[in-house]
């Protein structure tokens, strides 16, 4: 195999420092090493990647537009370096680690209510639980259970569902004082807000009930329930939300029902994992308590 002639773990250090002061000799400061030998470690990055990561001006440091690129990618390397090695710091034999991956706000709203009675039933197994918003490979992102939203047929993934969904139409109290709404065809002037996951939402809501308008798609779009939920209570419009994520805030009456309608479609929550993980204990335990939880909720 032929050797790989990469940029030392110092170097992009060094970089990095310099970065974020730029200055080379506050990088060094930091870094504990002389100014000169910032400047060189630099240097030498520069003639590898051939090209220039700062230039001076009125004798301080910018960075170039290559400089600016390179450096989004060296603070995620450094990142993972250092958190690969506080895992293995702080490894213990009798623990293990099981990779979660939810989507966001399942997580915040659903997930995190049900782990303390796994870590008080399973202290020897840790969670490094994950968000991701749309489906993905777990095999080749090394996670080992994930939740996913969608149909339940995943190819090489075990499947359980957890449950179904009924979408609600919401708004805050204020905004639907202003509404005044007599009919589901009043809400076609509202402001509609988006989940950009699920385009077709309002377009389904509105067909059920027999409204036919080219607004539905209109309006703007949220990469996670979490941030248009929180619009929403704040009197930026409506939105199509399940309700199981939203009870407390209805209950507390942050949050309204716009309108009766309920959006029922074929998707469902599931909890998945790699079909050959099934076996692993660890993998075992969090899907039995997961799945006993989905039956009392």
């Amino acid at each position: 195999m032929t050797a790989r002639h990469l940029p030392s773990t110092t170097t992009l250090q060094c970089f990095e420092a310099a970065a974020r002061h730029m200055s080379f000799t506050r990088a060094a400061e930091e870094l504990s090493l002389t100014q000169s030998a910032v400047s060189k470690q630099v240097a030498q990055l520069e003639h590898y990647l051939q090209h220039k990561l700062f230039r001076r001006v009125r004798r301080s440091l910018v960075l170039t537009p290559e400089g600016s690129l390179y450096l989004t990618d060296v603070r995620k390397i450094l990142a993972q370096i250092e958190m690969s090695a506080n895992t293995i710091m702080t490894y213990s034999g009798h623990s293990e680690v099981l990779r979660v991956a939810t989507l966001p706000t399942f997580g915040t709203s659903w997930l995190t209510a049900h782990l303390p009675a796994f870590f008080e039933a399973y202290p020897r197994i840790s969670l490094n639980v994950t968000d991701r918003v749309q489906a993905f490979d777990l095999e080749q992102e090394d996670i080992d259970v994930a939740f996913f939203h969608g149909h339940g047929r995943w190819p090489n993934l075990e499947c359980h569902k957890l449950f179904d969904e009924q979408v609600v139409a919401i708004g805050s109290p204020s905004y639907l004082d202003r509404l005044r709404l007599d009919s589901a065809t009043d809400l076609i002037e509202a402001r509609l807000l988006h989940l950009s996951t699920r385009p077709d939402a309002w377009h389904r809501w509105f067909a059920e009930q027999g409204i036919t308008t080219h607004r539905s798609y209109h309006g703007t779009r949220f990469e996670t329930f979490q941030m248009l939920m929180s619009t929403v209570m704040a009197g930026g419009g409506l939105a199509l939300v399940p309700r199981f994520l939203v009870e407390d805030e209805l209950a507390a009456g942050r949050l309204c029902c716009a309108w009766p309608h309920v959006l029922e479609g074929p998707d469902a929550y599931y909890l998945v994992y790699p079909e050959p993980l099934g076996e692993l204990a660890k993998v075992r335990h969090f899907v039995s308590h997961i799945l006993a939880c989905a039956r009392r909720t």
